[in-house]
């Protein structure tokens, strides 16, 4: 699914009207009964409803909203704020007289002036936010500031039509959390907004649902993007189902250099990951304190020893294998982060991506000029301590995701930060988020199963810039899959690898 600015959803929107022949007031009131359908869905019984209109897009949305609630027996107080009598757009103007016309002029306050006496939100009371949404491009000032940090202090439950009023959906820079509503529920309109992936507006968002809209196809699958959201269907088509005769050759070996005293279970966890993602064969490079537990934790995995009895101090391939992983439990060791750079330097000179995490990227940040010698197309897996202490500190979510957008292009690699929605960036700039994920993954050990995941996949011969979209895709279901059996407490990373194999099950079937 792609996600767009506000400007381009504009564009999609004029479009859609233009392809279908509908007018605008036709296509607000589709919006508006599935809101209407939606906040009688969600709404608790017996709660009051409070409805606040803006004098723009969103404002008809909310009005419109109304009216529906109305038709199905319901009674919301609504609220337009239209100052000076003159600020409602036509399609705002419109959707108030409608309402007026079919569900009688008590229904709404419209309020023209300065002097405003909010109604009364204590107790059973749900309070739907149509004050503005991705129209409006600067945050909240003067009397909508008051407003918004009123219903913020009394009300308990607020549902937000679009994105919540003050959230500037496309950006979160200079942005005052009071100054903008503090949403239970949004109701996204047609499709997602970035910001809504970012950590900084989760608690600004609540929960969040996209409401669908019957945009124009054709307008969608031209327009160009910068974000998406990897979708079941795209993972499906990357895992090809295999041929009854296939042996473990044609599924590829991959090379792990993994492990150093006291961090084995890291190099066990990603060998793990890449055995259940498929790989035909895997090999890890482990130094000599690390063969009796890989034998014995990982059987099926090949064990290759260092010279080094606690720590890595050579990094080089004996035969070429389809994909190599360096850093989990590695550790930054000097005659690790040496022998690093000379392997850097070598994979670089032959084109040969890689699969760069954890002590790898902690060596990298250590020794900065190891970065001009990481491969093209190679695949970074920084968390977000990770990534600042490689690239600096970033102060938001956002600024991080531009940051990251900026090395992939500068360098040409593909970076997977990793997060509630992990962003995949690729070497174009462009950024696939990914939705699968749950807190219960919140736990040691998981980053080095996804970095197995990854290299099992490329190992297969699934390109990189793939490979690192559904190799988060599927261990982001597979946590989903272990919280289901243990609980978001519960999940170790031994859980998430084990459900591997069944997410990919669940894919492709």
């Amino acid at each position: 699914m792609k996600i767009f600015s506000s400007e381009e959803i504009n564009a999609i929107r004029r479009y859609t009207l233009k392809e279908q022949g509908i007018t605008p007031v036709q296509l607000i009131e589709s919006i508006g009964e599935s809101l209407a359908c939606e906040i009688i869905t969600s709404t608790i019984p017996g709660h009051r409803l409070i409805i606040f209109a803006g004098p723009d897009l969103n404002g008809a949305y909310a009005l419109t909203t109304a009216r529906h609630l109305c038709l199905q027996g319901y009674r919301p107080a609504v609220y337009l704020f239209n100052i000076g009598g003159n600020r409602a757009t036509t399609e705002c103007a419109g959707a108030r007289d409608r309402l007026r016309d079919e569900c009688g002029d008590d229904i709404i306050t419209e309020v023209t002036g300065l002097k405003f006496a909010m109604p009364d939100m204590q107790g059973d009371v749900t309070v739907v936010d149509g004050l503005f949404g991705t129209e409006r491009q600067t945050p909240l000032s003067g009397g909508y500031q008051a407003i918004v940090r009123h219903i913020n202090e009394t009300c308990r439950r607020i549902i937000s039509i679009d994105v919540p009023s003050g959230l500037l959906a496309d950006s979160t820079e200079s942005m005052i959390n009071r100054n903008i509503i503090h949403a239970t529920l949004t109701l996204a309109i047609g499709m997602p907004r970035v910001g809504f992936f970012m950590r900084e507006n989760a608690e600004l968002l609540g929960n969040w649902k996209v409401i669908p809209v019957d945009y124009s196809i054709t307008a969608i699958q031209s327009a160009p993007w910068k974000y998406r959201l990897a979708e079941k269907a795209e993972i499906r088509r990357i895992l090809q189902p295999r041929d009854p005769f296939a042996s473990k050759a044609d599924f590829g070996d991959a090379i792990l250099f993994a492990g150093s005293y006291g961090m084995m279970g890291a190099a066990v966890l990603a060998a793990r990951g890449a055995l259940r993602a498929g790989c035909g064969k895997v090999t890890v490079h482990s130094p000599k304190c690390g063969y009796f537990v890989l034998q014995t934790a990982v059987p099926c995995a090949m064990y290759d020893n260092d010279p080094g009895d606690c720590v890595i101090n050579r990094i080089e391939l004996q035969h070429d294998y389809k994909a190599v992983a360096i850093g989990p439990g590695m550790g930054t060791a000097d005659s690790t982060i040496d022998t690093l750079d000379e392997f850097l330097k070598i994979a670089n000179a032959n084109s040969r991506p890689l699969v760069l995490d954890a002590d790898a990227l902690n060596c990298l940040s250590i020794r900065p000029a190891m970065l001009n010698h990481i491969p093209v197309l190679s695949v970074l897996t920084p968390h977000a301590g990770e990534f600042d202490r490689l690239f600096g500190r970033q102060p938001s979510s956002y600024a991080r995701l531009l940051k990251a957008i900026d090395v992939a292009v500068k360098r040409q690699v593909i970076i997977v930060l990793k997060g509630r929605f992990t962003a995949v960036v690729r070497p174009d700039g462009k950024v696939c988020f990914i939705p699968t994920g749950t807190p219960a993954m919140a736990t040691g050990g998981t980053g080095d199963v996804l970095t197995g995941v990854i290299a099992g996949l490329i190992a297969q011969g699934i390109r990189p810039e793939l490979a690192a979209i559904a190799g988060p895709y599927l261990h982001g279901l597979a946590g989903e899959l272990a919280a289901q059996q243990h609980g978001t407490y519960g999940v170790t990373a031994e859980d998430v690898a084990a459900n591997i194999g069944r997410a990919i099950k669940s894919i492709i079937e």
